[in-house]
């Protein structure tokens, strides 16, 4: 149920606004800006004091769900991770970092199946019947991939913080700015 709550924000939000983010959000500006800001955020997450009232993920309580879903939102903005967003959401909500972490990868289930169909579907006229066997192949190869590294990225998340990936989202976001207005690098939408 907790995973239907969290789900629903981003649900809507992407089919209301999705057309105005793509034609708007996707250029070097807004993207290293949500780099920047996603790094600050982190920053600030992981320096304040964490409170912790959901130790497990059988402990979030349905709003805790929805505030982290109100933050996968925000993964709507192009240079905003999706889990980065959902585990600093939960840590803000009073997770425990693995609690968040388990949850954020719950969450990608059904919002990455969900996006995938979605795009799938607008996009199907640029496939074929052939183009089945490479899907299966490339959905099979993520999902073994997937299998063995999450345990290990949930344990390594739960004992390690964000700050390096917070200063990298920093560092690359101010190099796309700084790459863009000097023209050192012609970065396009596509």
């Amino acid at each position: 149920m907790n995973l239907a709550v969290a789900f629903l924000p981003a649900a809507v939000l992407g089919l209301t606004f999705g057309k105005f983010i793509t034609a708007h959000l996707f250029s070097p500006i807004p993207v290293a800006t949500a780099f920047i800001v996603g790094g600050v955020v982190i920053l600030w997450a992981e320096r304040r004091a964490h409170v912790v009232h959901a130790p497990d993920v059988d402990s979030i309580s349905a709003f805790d769900a929805f505030k982290i879903g109100c933050a996968q939102c925000l993964a709507l903005i192009p240079g905003t991770s999706r889990s980065g967003a959902t585990i600093i959401g939960g840590l803000f909500s009073g997770l425990s970092r693995t609690a968040a972490t388990e949850f954020s990868f719950f969450l990608a289930v059904p919002t990455l199946t969900a996006a995938g169909g979605y795009q799938l579907l607008k996009e199907r006229d640029l496939f074929s019947a052939a183009d089945v066997s490479w899907f299966t192949a490339g959905g099979l190869a993520a999902f073994v991939a997937a299998f063995f590294v999450v345990r290990w990225l949930i344990r390594f998340v739960s004992r390690h913080d964000f700050t390096v990936f917070a200063w990298y989202r920093i560092a690359f976001g101010i190099a796309v700015l700084v790459t863009a207005q000097t023209g050192l690098v012609e970065w396009s939408a596509r």
